[in-house]
């Protein structure tokens, strides 16, 4: 069974999270998804977040560290193996390069959204430790 390292960014900007719904051109049309993409060969999962946020959202984000990977099997014989990072939006405007829509959501409004099925373990981990992810937030933009 093949595994396809995917990753997602959970990005912050003032205790929310951005969030993106895939747009009718992609697989999974209108689902909610923390935005990302394949691992190409020799990229870093690092290297490989800051480039798919620029050629699907515009932006250029500062990746921080990992949280724990999700392995979801969509089609039979291909596993997607989700590795998402915390990050954090350094500039640039958003534009909508791939996806329909994108919002900033708090922590309460997670749930509200239909998710990917992919997506939905590393919902429930950011929800579980979204205080902790909080503090180290303010520790980072302390330090910087």
């Amino acid at each position: 069974m093949g595994v396809v390292l995917v990753t997602c960014a959970l990005i912050f900007l003032n205790d929310k999270v951005l969030c993106a719904q895939r747009s009718s051109t992609m697989n999974l049309p209108g689902l909610w998804e923390f935005p990302g993409g394949k691992i190409e060969k020799g990229e870093s999962p690092e290297e490989c977040l800051v480039r798919e946020i620029k050629e699907e959202l515009a932006i250029t984000i500062k990746v921080l560290g990992a949280l724990k990977p999700n392995d979801h099997a969509y089609s039979k014989g291909i596993v997607i193996r989700l590795l998402p990072y915390v990050c954090i939006w350094q500039c640039g405007e958003v534009k909508l390069l791939e996806h329909q829509q994108i919002k900033w959501v708090e922590k309460g409004n997670l749930n509200s959204l239909n998710w990917a099925p992919a997506d939905i373990p590393i919902v429930n981990d950011l929800s579980e430790n979204w205080n902790i992810i909080q503090k180290q937030l303010v520790d980072y933009t302390t330090e910087s």
